[in-house]
């Protein structure tokens, strides 16, 4: 399973590394760590508590939420898979993007929930690309 070094998992939440750190202290996420004593974050406990902070969970007043002009790094929190189409969700800081494309192209890409992706958004298409 992925794991997210507090850094990554601000960027992806859109807020700044002291306070993902803030949030991690006070138990608002759960946290792990490696060999070398780094705190990291499992994927699928990230996912989790992006989509805790998009329906209002933030609690802090100092989050700021920016994107890159059309594409929106954030994380995988749902992946649901038909005979012929799949339907993608990302949580990318406070905006939920959702995708349906071909089970085929998610099998490709190896997309699974905590898994970082970037959602483009063309016109009213969105298309996503694996990290």
């Amino acid at each position: 399973m992925q794991s997210y070094t507090i850094g990554q998992a601000a960027r992806l939440l859109g807020v700044s590394p002291d306070t993902a750190r803030r949030w991690a202290d006070a138990g608002r996420v759960a946290t792990h760590r490696d060999e070398t004593g780094k705190r990291l974050i499992h994927g699928k406990d990230l996912a989790a508590f992006s989509t805790e902070l998009a329906q209002g969970g933030s609690g802090d007043e100092d989050t700021s939420h920016t994107s890159v002009r059309n594409a929106f790094p954030g994380i995988v929190t749902a992946v649901k898979l038909g005979d012929v189409a799949a339907q993608v969700e990302i949580q990318a800081g406070p905006h939920r993007l959702v995708s349906l494309l071909t089970r085929e192209a998610v099998e490709e890409l190896g997309l699974e929930v905590g898994m970082e992706a970037t959602a483009r958004v063309k016109s009213t298409n969105v298309h996503v690309d694996r990290v």
